[in-house]
């Protein structure tokens, strides 16, 4: 593949994320606590998560080790923090649940493999053949744009897996209902979880400052911040008076 052609997929990538940014203030994807029932044939979630995570990690891997180019060392820390990430999400947090008989659509999960797959791909391939890899080499671990790009993605990874871990503790096993989450961040927003994620993505785009990188960043931002606000709304109808006033969606006193 060229790298004209490969620049344009990316750059047809974000116009798609962008439109969707807008789609989904309008439709919430129906999985987790906005599922519905006519949203055709359900999986376990346990294993839909399993599913629609493994082919990031997998793909991105792939493109990555089997390139052309010698990864430098700042480019080893780039696939660490990916697969870091897509190890938790596809093989830890799924088992870490409580309601084993939760359902997802099977339509959620197929859209689901198809955007990590191509998240991966344009990550993994640019990285593994289409970069400069002079531009990461050793000095770029010294780069102002990677130092503070490994710092926002390491404190997005522990906001997201420590909201996760609040969330999860909020049920017992073989429980199903939702109760109100409380503690460190949940005191100012209803989703730190995706509060986290975000912040994860942007730094890795930080990191990388590549197009690619920046998709993804831009595809985060598009899938979670619209579901942050559904479910923020969705826990004001549920627990109305009982919900705390003061918090925001997922922008601690702004949004």
């Amino acid at each position: 593949m060229s790298e004209l052609i490969f620049y344009i997929i990316v750059y047809c990538w974000i116009a798609i994320a962008i439109g969707t940014f807008f789609l989904l203030h309008k439709v919430t994807a129906p999985f987790g606590r906005h599922t519905r029932d006519d949203f055709g044939p359900t999986i376990n979630a346990r294993l839909a998560w399993c599913l629609m995570e493994l082919p990031s990690p997998i793909t991105f891997s792939l493109f990555f080790l089997f390139g052309g180019n010698t990864p430098t060392p700042a480019m080893w820390v780039f696939f660490a923090a990916w697969n870091l990430h897509y190890i938790n999400r596809s093989l830890i947090y799924p088992f870490r649940q409580k309601d084993v008989k939760k359902r997802m659509p099977v339509a959620i999960m197929g859209s689901a493999i198809g955007f990590n797959i191509m998240n991966g791909f344009l990550n993994g391939f640019y990285l593994g053949n289409i970069c400069d890899v002079t531009k990461y080499g050793i000095d770029y671990l010294s780069d102002i744009r990677f130092e503070f790009g490994i710092i926002i993605f390491a404190l997005g990874m522990i906001i997201n897996f420590q909201s996760d871990n609040i969330l999860l503790a909020l049920r017992k096993p073989g429980e199903t209902g939702y109760k109100i989450p409380h503690g460190s961040l949940f005191k100012y927003v209803s989703c730190p979880n995706l509060f986290g994620e975000m912040l994860e993505w942007t730094g890795f785009a930080l990191m990388l400052w590549s197009a690619p990188a920046l998709s993804f960043s831009i595809w985060t931002v598009a899938n979670l911040l619209p579901r942050a606000v559904a479910h923020h709304h969705w826990y004001l109808e549920k627990f109305g008076n009982e919900y705390p006033k003061k918090r925001r969606a997922v922008f601690p006193y702004i949004l």
